[in-house]
């Protein structure tokens, strides 16, 4: 099921259904999944690391690389979407949320081409 036609809930039902299947649920508590997104997402920086900008963007170009770099994504999103499922969090509503608030702190006119937090 490609990202165009793929909906939040669907894939969070993928995600439920294989947990149950393999009695995950005792293993998902909140602190164990936030572990998880931050591991992941450590794996994903590792790859990266000590990369120039032209080096990074190479291996996103193909190759075994690209693959690594696709693994880890899908691991983060897949402790991203259970901690949602799990604890009835509707990311589509707490992702326009999070930008309503950020256009606010950062406002076109003012944070256009630059990469300054909004306090700065």
């Amino acid at each position: 099921m490609p990202d165009p036609v793929a909906t939040v809930d669907e894939l969070k039902l993928l995600v439920k259904n294989f947990c149950e299947e393999r009695d995950w649920d005792q293993f998902h508590n909140p602190k164990d999944l936030a572990i998880g997104i931050s591991t992941e997402a450590a794996e994903l920086l590792e790859i990266f690391r000590f990369k120039t900008d032209q080096q990074a963007r190479a291996m996103l170009d193909g190759g075994e690389k690209r693959n690594e770099v696709a693994e880890e994504l899908a691991d983060v999103f897949y402790f991203l979407l259970r901690f949602a499922q799990m604890y009835g969090f509707d990311l589509s509503e707490e992702l326009r949320a999070k930008l309503a608030k950020n256009a606010q702190r950062y406002p076109v006119e003012r944070s256009k081409g630059s990469n300054r937090k909004y306090d700065e």
